[in-house]
């Protein structure tokens, strides 16, 4: 049976298989809110490891991020990632914002933001020793 910190990972594993499959299909909003979902599962698994407990049913990576006790250990550039990626889960459902946060979704900003998700997501994993 499976820990759940494992539970968590196999679901990252299956969402950013998810974004890669939309960036090439050129669906950039949907790639953008499967990495959000890659992220925010990575950190539900680290909070799952670390309370061996049901995390929390938020969707905010900071949050997230502050919960699992990652946020004062990640890079700058980790925060900045979160900052990025929550709008793509939260405010990209309505339509006042969805027409703004989709103009900044391209092709080049959507493999920078796969490739990070990703790097983010291995870095996680090594942290617990995954």
């Amino acid at each position: 049976m499976l820990d759940k910190a494992d539970y968590w990972f196999n679901l990252c594993d299956e969402d950013l298989e998810v974004a890669k499959v939309l960036l090439s299909a050129n669906k950039y909003l949907q790639m953008g809110f499967f990495c959000h979902l890659t992220v925010e599962k990575a950190l539900k698994a680290v909070i799952a490891h670390n309370s061996n407990g049901i995390p929390p049913k938020i969707h905010d990576l900071i949050k997230l991020a502050n919960y699992g006790k990652l946020y004062n250990v990640f890079s700058e550039e980790q925060c900045a990632l979160l900052e990025r990626l929550t709008p793509l889960q939260l405010e990209a459902r309505y339509p006042e914002y969805k027409e703004r946060i989709a103009k900044n979704l391209n092709d080049e900003n959507c493999k920078r933001l796969l490739n990070e998700t990703e790097e983010l997501l291995h870095w996680i994993k090594q942290k617990l020793g995954k």
